[in-house]
This record gives structure tokens, sequence and C-alpha cells, in this order.
């Protein structure tokens, strides 16, 4: 959380202008305001108030939102009635879609079909490619580098290419060379000091390393055997799919059910199946007993402050029966039909799942904070 609370905030201040500007500039003709500046900021201030009543309406209703659409929806809608459809710049003024509220619309239809088909080709490389292979860890441990790799260079690109408040001085031909470049360079770095760490801890189950030990880089080969662990030593691997449910649990639930309404026992073949339980783990914990002005209750009062909204289990509350998403119902049937891979496998991606996760709250940033920066910038004259 805190390391996407920085990524979000560098987004917006370091490439978050452009978003800002389109949104500020180039979806009403603000040069139709010289006159009367009161009029776009009065328009402005009203496109986002509507938008924010709508958005905290939806989410509260449970409907799917954007805030770009809700926004561009305010502005559109500001600028039809303050000076007409034709104040709108629907295209640029050379009646080219590079600009415009065309060119918005046609990113919207064209970017979530991109990021469909290049998830489905990055997930197929990783399924085939590792996860279904006889040795998935070491397999995996060979694309580490090649995903960060990819990783870098997207930051790369959204700095250099779609830039923001600063001055990029790179010719058309040099932008891609940085772009790949940083990417290299990056998954070079990931492959000399990441990988050996990775591969001590998760494939020779080295107990001791930390850390802070990745700066040995390849040293780290040259470890000797591992002692056998202490007592009690889980190691890092979770297992991912603890308390999720199986066919058989599902049809177990279903068949509970049905007996219930129609007062009919089960077999014994279907008593010999476990039921399905939860891991759930709790930041507050349970109330304890005692009278309100207690140490003890009073330090649970203050966690039940702190962490109450944060300490929640989604998944569980999605699928307990309270739950009135017709989506969330089919939830542990989506969990049951899923694949299953080796936990070790999974937990190497698990870093990655970091740094794409920071990489999505930079982008969010540059994309999604920024645009409610919508003030106008005219030139007055006194």
């Amino acid at each position: 959380m805190m390391l996407a609370a920085v990524m979000e905030f560098s987004g917006a201040v370091g490439v978050g202008a452009r978003v800002a500007d389109t949104i500020r500039t180039k979806i009403v003709d603000t040069e139709q305001f010289a006159d009367s500046p009161a009029v776009l900021m009065l328009g402005m201030v009203c496109a986002v108030i509507a938008s924010s009543v709508y958005l905290t309406f939806a989410t509260k209703v449970g409907l799917p939102v954007s805030t770009t659409h809700s926004l561009m929806g305010g502005v559109i809608g500001f600028g039809i009635a303050a000076v007409g459809v034709d104040g709108v710049q629907w295209v640029s003024s050379e009646n080219t879609i590079n600009s415009g509220v065309i060119q918005v619309f046609l990113a919207w239809i064209i970017a979530p079909a991109l990021a469909g088909i290049l998830a489905a080709a990055i997930f197929l490389v990783t399924k085939y490619a590792v996860l279904l292979r006889s040795n998935p860890v070491l397999n995996g441990l060979f694309l580490v580098p090649v995903y960060s790799a990819v990783t870098a260079s997207l930051i790369a690109m959204l700095l250099v290419w779609k830039g923001g408040s600063y001055e990029v001085n790179l010719t058309d031909s040099q932008i891609p060379m940085v772009i790949i470049s940083v990417g290299i360079g990056f998954g070079m770095l990931v492959a000399t000091f990441f990988v050996p760490w990775l591969y001590r801890v998760v494939i020779k189950e080295d107990w001791q390393l930390r850390w802070y030990h990745m700066y040995q880089g390849p040293l780290l080969l040259r470890r000797g055997p591992v002692p056998p662990p202490p007592g009690g030593y889980t190691g890092p691997v979770q297992d991912y799919y603890a308390g999720r449910a199986t066919k058989e649990a599902i049809a177990v639930q279903r068949l509970d059910l049905e007996s219930r309404d129609s007062n009919m026992e089960r077999s014994d073949k279907v008593d010999s199946i476990p039921p399905i339980s939860r891991q759930e783990g709790s930041l507050v914990g349970p109330r304890p007993e005692g009278v309100w002005y207690s140490g003890q209750l009073m330090f649970w009062y203050l966690k039940w402050a702190i962490f109450h909204g944060v300490d929640q289990d989604v998944v569980g509350h999605q699928s307990s029966s309270g739950a009135s998403d017709a989506l969330a119902k089919n939830l542990d049937d989506m969990h049951a039909r899923a694949a299953r891979y080796d936990n070790k496998a999974e937990y190497l991606y698990s870093f990655l799942q970091i740094m794409i996760a920071a990489t999505s709250s930079f982008t969010h940033g540059a994309n999604d904070v920024s645009k409610f920066v919508i003030h106008p910038s005219l030139p007055v004259s006194v």
C-alpha cells in the first residue's frame, strides 16, 4: 500500500500533465470562453460535481463505473449546454482523429482489445512454457527477468513517449532504443541479483537467506548444502489454494441445501467428503470479554477503529450467503473450475505481481488522478 501510494503520486505528478491537458483543453474549445472565463470555470466545476455524484451513487449500488467516462461525459455535456454541439472538439482542427473526443472514444475500444490479446498471449506463454512443464519452478526462473524487462520497458515508454511536465530531448529514432535499453538493463539486474536469490530460497529451500543477501548475486550459487531447518519452520512458499472449494465440496454444499429443503439424508459417500473450510486471518481479532473501560477492550476498540474496513475478507464476504451480487454467488464455482498449479511456481510470480501492481498504480496516477485537475488557463485581458 505504501509503494502504491508513492507510485500513484509519482504518476500523477510526473506524467499526468498530458491527461489533464486533454480533459482541460481538448474536449471543449476553450477559446470560445476567452471573454467569459468564469463560465468555463463554472462548467468545469459542474462537470466534476456531476461525475463525482454519479460515481458515488454507482459505487454504492454496485454498478461498473469509470471516472474517465463520467468526467468526459460531464465536460461534453457542459460544452453542449454552453456553446452547442459545434463547440465540442469531436476531431482535430485538420478533421483527423489524432486528437479530440473521437480519439478518446477509439482508445476506449482499442485499448481493452489490445490488453485482452496481450494478456492472453502472456498467460499462454507462461502456462505452456512454465506451469505445465515437468519442472515449472526452474522454467519460471528463466521468465522472471524477461517479464521484469518488459515491465521496465513499459514504464520507460510511458515516461519518454507519453511524457509529462518535463522535456524529453530525444529524437524519434532514439526513443525506441532508450525504451529497449532500459528494459534490457533492468532484466540483466534481475537476472544477476534476484534470480540467484530466488533459486536458493525456492528450489534449494535455503531458510538462512534474507532479502538483503540479494546483493551477493551469483555468489549465492556457491553456497554449500542447506542445513536442516529449525522445528516449526514452514518456509516462504504458501499454499495459494488453501480454503478454495473443490468441485466435490461444491457438490456437497448443494446436496446439503437440497437435503435441508427435502429432509433427505445424504449418502455415506457424500458424508465422507470434507466440508469447505476457509483460512481467515484478522488484524482486529474477536472482541474480548470484560467491561468497556478495561485496557484489553480499549486496545481492541483502537484496533477496530484503525483497521475496520481494511481488515475484511472480501472473497469470503462475496461467497457468503449474505452476498446479494449474482456474480458473487458463483465465485466458489469459478474457483473450483480453475486449474491448480505448483505453489513454488506461483510464488515466483508473486514478486512480479508486486512490480506490476506498482506499475499499475503509476499508470493509474498518470491517467486517473490528474484528469480531475481541469482548471482552465485562459489569457484574460484587463
